[in-house]
Order: C-alpha cells, then structure tokens, then sequence
C-alpha cells in the first residue's frame, strides 16, 4: 500500500501553516512535504514534526522570488551564486528536519536566455547541488513540471529530465515523477513509470482537469498505486492536489484504499 504525504502548500490551507502538521497527522498522514520551510525557523517546524509523529518527506531548493512569479533559477545564468547559497540553505534546514530528499525547481527561461545557455546552466547547478546534498545525506530529486500551468518552464517532460540527468552524471540525481505534470504532457503514465522505475525516487499527484483529488478526474488511481505496487515502489506519493471543496471532505479516496 502507497505511502501518503500531505502537501502542506495544497491541503489543509484552512488554517495557519503551522498548524498543517496536526491537521495532517489528524487526518491519517504520517508524512508531510511543502514548498518551502525558509519563512520559519527549522527548529519551530521540527518541533511540529516530532509532537505529530510525522516524517519530513521533501522540500524545495530556494526557488528564487516566488510571490513575483518565479519558479526557480537553476536555468538562470546569472543566478549561479544564488543558486549556491540556496544549496546550502536547504542543507541547513533539510538536516534539521530529517528530511534526505530536497526538490530541484528548474524554473522558467528568461527570454533573453538561449536554450543552449540554459541547457549548460541547469546541468552544472544540478551537477553542484547533487555533489553537496550527498555529502549531507541528502538525496536531489528534480521534476518536470506541465507548461499549460506554468508557461515556458524549463524541464517539462520525462525522456528531457533522464537526458539530462544522464549528462549530470551523478548518482545522487533521481526523477520526482509527478502524475498530473506527465498527464498533460505525455499521457502514458504507467508504461513510462516503469521503463523509468528504477530513477524515480518520489512520486507526486493530483487529478486533471482541476488538479483536485483522486476521482475527480481522468485518471485511473486504483491502477496507478497497484501499478507502483506491482513494481516495489517503497517511496512516498505526494499529495499535491488543490481539495475540490475541503481538505477533509476530499480524503475518501485515500480512506477508501485502506
């Protein structure tokens, strides 16, 4: 049986980000990922993690000025030392929650940017942060993320993401394989998982159209986690998915599999 994350950013937004993690773990999750931990002191969400049992599952690299619109700099030439210090930010945070996976954001190109010159950028950022996140412990996950949501974003399909993780060269680079970015993509969900297992270390999920919940939706669910079953996937599933009306009142399907 698939494990559970909630995602803080997503679900439960009803309430005060702080106090998402006992809303997560009141609701059965035993795991929690978000978008960022910076705005807060590590050891104030440590402190929400240990008192509700839950395991820090995945964050998010710096991704630049989110608010304005940004969603990452790893594709931004001028942005290298940012880029850095933003590896060593979320060592510093991911150390002290426990949390051994961090998400690379490869962000959108800057028009001024050609291809080429982002193509160099990310991978040398990728080759840097995946060297020190595995001398912390510290597994680099990076994913591709649909451009109807997200216009112009850099890495945005499987087959691109495993090119280039092969031109990294690193060992401690793996796919965050996220369901409803490679619906809208590409489709073919389950023979793509499988002819990737063996480089997805974290899968994410939500229903399309509307990114809700499983069932609301296209998207065949029961197949999918039997098909992660099948192939001995013992990661956690990210749920990244906006409720179609309240956090709680949308958790039958995940009630429903147990």
């Amino acid at each position: 049986m698939p494990k559970f994350a909630a995602n803080l950013s997503m679900l439960f937004t009803e309430v005060d980000f702080l106090d998402r993690f006992k809303a997560a773990a009141d609701a059965g999750f035993e795991g929690v990922e978000y978008l960022f931990p910076y705005d807060f002191e590590a050891a104030e969400i440590k402190k929400r993690l240990d008192d509700n049992k839950l395991t820090q599952v995945l964050h998010n690299l710096p991704a630049g000025d989110w608010g304005a619109g940004e969603r990452g700099i790893a594709c931004h030439p001028g942005r290298v030392d940012e880029f850095r210090e933003g590896v060593d930010k979320a060592i510093e945070y991911a150390t002290i929650l426990g949390c051994r996976q961090v998400n690379c954001l490869t962000g959108i190109k800057p028009d001024s940017v050609s291809d080429e010159e982002a193509h160099k950028t990310v991978v040398e950022n990728l080759r840097f942060a995946a060297d020190k996140l595995k001398q912390a412990g510290i597994l680099l996950v990076a994913e591709p993320v649909n451009t109807r949501d997200i216009p112009g974003f850099f890495l945005n399909r499987t087959e691109q993401a495993i090119a280039l993780f092969d031109e990294v060269g690193s060992d401690n680079l793996k796919l965050q394989y996220d369901i409803y970015h490679m619906q809208i993509m590409e489709g073919n969900l389950a023979p793509t998982i499988e002819k990737h297992f063996e480089r997805i270390a974290h899968v994410q999920l939500a229903d399309n159209p509307g990114r809700h919940e499983p069932g609301t939706g296209e998207i065949n669910y029961p197949f999918l986690f039997d098909h992660l079953d099948r192939l001995g996937y013992e990661g956690w599933i990210g749920c990244e998915y906006k409720p179609k009306t309240e956090t709680n009142e949308g958790l039958g399907w995940m009630k429903g599999l147990k």
